[in-house]
Formats: structure tokens, sequence, C-alpha cells
């Protein structure tokens, strides 16, 4: 099978095509023929980063976690899944589990559910990662109709799907961007867009709470923002983000009450621990989506299989808006 592979990790490592054996398929696995996978940036910290990450995978390395494609062979076991069945998931491209920027790829039938029926193959092939961290956050946050939400980064890959799934439940959400078409794409799912460039802290959660603060903040942007979402949440307040790779004064949360929940979707795949529970959430997105009410936000650029390192180049840069989705050519 065609498959691009790294034989090198750097911010310069160069993926390169190569002819690599098909998996064979194992109990309780699933091969899928793989039609589109999407970028993430854990996948480019693991190809800047190498091992100096302990999940990626040794060279030459296979990467890519997020695919949709068609299940190709059913291993013994396997009950849920047909050969031909559309599917999607995140089940690859890190440790030692070969990932989707191939033509086939081995998956934990645990990992994967059917792809949703409305959505095609490049947008479902965006969703694993993101929507798997988005819900989770959520649910582990207590989200629930009603509340007020605030979401930061609401048009990067985890935000917009979080933004989506919070007006699912029935909250009343915001969201922030640092532009007019971010505002805009925020408006477009029902939520209130915050120009964090334009507007302070204080002055959108005085104007949008009464000063009372948010009662769930989802962290999509991390990192020294943390201290935003402090500062914006409610007395007892969930605060969920998915970047919390810093040191930090909690000193902020501390007086405020604040719970504070730290999301690392990778842990079923590198772990074994629980991997059903991503099948699961799959199968709710899918039902989600096909209801109308999440689609997943691509990046306007689109990108062949020998373009990879152009895709990641696009992810990097911060110029994208949404997912940056890979072809894999040979998709029905």
């Amino acid at each position: 099978m065609k498959a691009m592979v790294l034989n090198a990790y750097g911010a310069d490592a160069q993926f390169q095509a190569a002819e690599l054996p098909k998996p064979t398929v194992k109990a309780g696995h699933v091969v899928v023929r793989v039609a589109a996978t999407s970028v993430n940036m854990v996948d480019t910290m693991i190809r800047q980063m190498g091992t100096d990450l302990p999940l990626s995978p040794a060279l030459p390395a296979v990467l890519g976690m997020d695919f949709a494609g068609t299940v190709d062979a059913v291993g013994d076991g396997v009950t849920g899944f047909a050969v031909g069945d559309e599917v999607y998931g995140c089940a690859g491209g890190l440790a030692d589990l070969q990932g989707s920027l191939a033509e086939f790829m081995l998956a934990d039938a645990r990992l994967i559910a059917h792809k949703p029926k409305t959505l095609s193959m490049r947008e479902a092939a965006a969703l694993p990662l993101v929507g798997i961290t988005a819900y989770e956050g959520l649910k582990r946050a207590g989200a629930k109709a009603g509340q007020k939400v605030l979401v930061h980064g609401g048009t990067g890959g985890v935000g917009h799907v979080a933004v989506q799934l919070a007006k699912h439940l029935g909250a009343e959400v915001y969201a922030t961007g640092s532009n007019p078409k971010a505002s805009e794409i925020i408006q477009g799912y029902g939520a209130t867009a915050i120009n964090y460039k334009n507007e302070k802290v204080a002055d959108y959660v005085a104007q949008h709470t009464a000063g009372a603060g948010f009662e769930v903040v989802f962290d999509s942007v991390g990192g020294p923002n943390m201290a935003n979402s402090f500062e914006a949440a409610a007395l007892n307040a969930q605060v969920v983000t998915t970047v919390a790779l810093l040191q930090l004064d909690l000193s902020p949360a501390h007086f405020k009450g604040l719970s504070i929940h730290v999301v690392f979707m990778l842990i079923p795949m590198l772990h074994n621990l629980n991997r059903q529970e991503h099948g699961d959430i799959l199968a709710k997105l899918a039902e989600i989506a096909d209801a109308g009410a999440l689609k997943p936000l691509l990046d306007e650029t689109q990108f062949g299989f020998e373009e990879v390192g152009a895709a990641y180049a696009r992810l990097s840069s911060g110029q994208a808006v949404g997912k940056v989705v890979v072809d894999v050519p040979n998709a029905a």
C-alpha cells in the first residue's frame, strides 16, 4: 500500500512516499480503506518533537490519528461492523499504532463508529479527535440547558465543536474569536461572538453575565489563556482545558472554588483504557450530526496525499480556519 512516512523527526522533517505492507486484520480489529484524514496540533507536535514526546511512534513513522473510510476486513470477535461499512475514528498515529496517512490502517473496533450519514468522508475525518475532546470536556463539566457557557477559541478545531455541542445541550453559548470572520462563524452556530482582541475579560463578563461570570468555561486555547478562563469563570464554576502544559498560579481558581478538568483524549489509545467509550462517543456524535446539530468546519485549502507537509504547515501557521483535511488517493 501507499503511505506517507517520516524517516526523521524535527521542524524540517519531510514526509516521503513509501510502499508498505498492507495491514493484516486481527481479532477485535478491522482494516479500514482510508478515504481522508485530518491534521491535529498533536500530529504537528509529534512531527516536530519526535522522541521528546513519550507518545511518538518509532521511525519510520506513519502519522495521522483521525480518519474516515470503508471497512476492508473484519477480525474475529467484531460484531458491530461489516466489510463495506463506512466508518470514522481516531485510532492510530502514536506509540505502536500505525496512523492514517496510508491507504489502509488497522483499527481497534472499539475506537471507531459508523460514519455520520449526512457528512462527507472529508467532514467525517475532521471530527473524531476534536469531537471526542469537546464531548468529554462538556460532559465532565456537567454542561446543561440554561447555563452560560464560554468557549475560548470558538473557531478552532475543538472549540467550534464545543460551541455546537453546548448549543445542542441547550446552553446559552458565548465564544471568543479574533476577527470579523471568526465572529460570523460563531454567530452562525447560534452563539454570541466575543472579539478577545477588542474586549477585555472583565468587560465581557460584565456585559454578558452582569459580572457574575460563566458557569462553564471551555478553554481550547490553554496555556497562558488559562488565566483569562479563571477570570471569566463564576464562583464554583467548571473550567475545562485541553492545553494545560504550563506552570500557573492557581490562586484565582482557589478563591473562586473552581473545578478544573484537563482533557487528554489520547489516554484510551495510549494505555488501552476504556477504549469503548470513544466508540460510544463517536456513535453519539454521528447521531447529533445526522440530526443537523453538528457540522465540522473545514479549512478552505484542500490537500492531496503527497501534500501532507503543506497541510501540516497550514495548520502550524495559525492561518487555518477549521480543520485541515488530507485526501487519501484510493478513496472510492
